[in-house]
């Protein structure tokens, strides 16, 4: 009997033991790449993306996470993900217009009201419009994430108005809306992937740049410029992106554990975004920067009324009046 026993515990557990291999060999894991460190508004956001799609398919999958693009910049992981080489990514939409055109639209100067509109409009019908267009390109685009409003800072002298930043040489995304914004304002925009901005900027290859403060803190730019000037120009998006291949390969309940873990993201990012806000400009002023707060930005919307016009002629005035006028 004794014998007969042991033989049945040790069939258990070479049982045991197979079904956790089968187990371990059934886990799927994808790789995702932010541009920025992991202690930053999208750092915090895909690891409590990684953790809520591990809770909610059991162990099944589990996202791998890279922080300040250490699997390439922006433009070369959505590349990559549109490849396949790279399951998933968290990118502003400064290289999304070479893939998907169309949401080059968002990025225009003034024209979002507040954080409020853009995160309704976006969450809204137009929004979601906007998300279908990437499938035909090779993505899954899974949600809209935020930045924020963008700022300008430089290191040569206080920008108190639109003619002060004629002649300063501006790191941009690599945006043809954006650069062609800046242009207006008499910037010489230099396009460049974040990675490479703090360098840039400590070796004055570029005079200043502009991103929302949780980019401005995150990124240590206090360190290597003097002024900042709340111009709130632009609201810039993220959105979050999977290899549409590697999504239609996923069971459909996992699926929508997917959709589910994806507003907790959301969630987490937005939040951070507004303690940042709430807490950036005080936190980067006693980092020594001049901050200009008091914008009259209608002179800025004013000095850019012939690129709007340009705008309109390749958006169409009616697509941007239902962004800029929804509710």
């Amino acid at each position: 009997m004794n014998r007969r026993l042991g033989l049945c515990l040790l069939a258990a557990a070479f049982a045991a033991a197979a079904l956790h291999t089968a187990d371990a060999a059934a886990q799927t894991t994808f790789r995702m790449n932010v541009s920025i460190p992991q202690n930053s508004h999208y750092g915090v956001a895909v690891d409590a993306f990684a953790a809520e799609v591990e809770k909610r398919t059991a162990g099944r999958y589990k996202i791998r996470n890279f922080y300040a693009s250490a699997l390439g910049d922006e433009r070369e992981a959505t590349e990559a993900v549109q490849l396949g080489t790279l399951d998933m990514v968290m990118t502003s939409t400064g290289p999304i217009p070479n893939f998907v055109p169309e949401v080059a639209i968002l990025d225009i100067p003034f024209l979002f009201r507040d954080t409020a509109h853009a995160r309704a409009t976006l969450d809204g019908p137009i929004g979601q419009e906007m998300l279908k267009k990437f499938e035909p390109k090779g993505f899954k685009a899974l949600a809209w994430g935020e930045n924020g409003f963008r700022h300008m800072t430089n290191s040569k002298r206080p920008v108190n108005a639109p003619a002060d930043l004629s002649g300063l040489k501006m790191r941009t995304m690599q945006n043809p809306v954006h650069i062609q914004a800046y242009k207006g304002f008499g910037i010489i925009p230099t396009p460049m992937a974040i990675s490479e901005v703090f360098t840039a900027l400590q070796q004055g290859t570029v005079d200043g740049q502009e991103n929302p403060i949780s980019v401005i803190k995150g990124q240590k730019f206090d360190q290597v410029q003097k002024y900042l000037t709340l111009t709130g120009h632009v609201y810039s998006p993220a959105v979050v992106l999977m290899n549409k291949g590697t999504w239609e390969k996923i069971p459909a309940a996992d699926r929508q554990a997917f959709m589910e873990s994806v507003k907790v993201l959301v969630a987490a990012n937005r939040k951070r975004i507004d303690d940042d806000e709430r807490d950036g400009v005080a936190y980067l002023r006693e980092k020594g920067m001049q901050v200009i707060a008091d914008v009259d930005r209608t002179k800025y919307q004013e000095v850019l009324t012939p690129v709007f016009a340009e705008f309109a002629k390749k958006f169409g005035q009616a697509n941007i009046d239902r962004i800029r006028n929804y509710k």
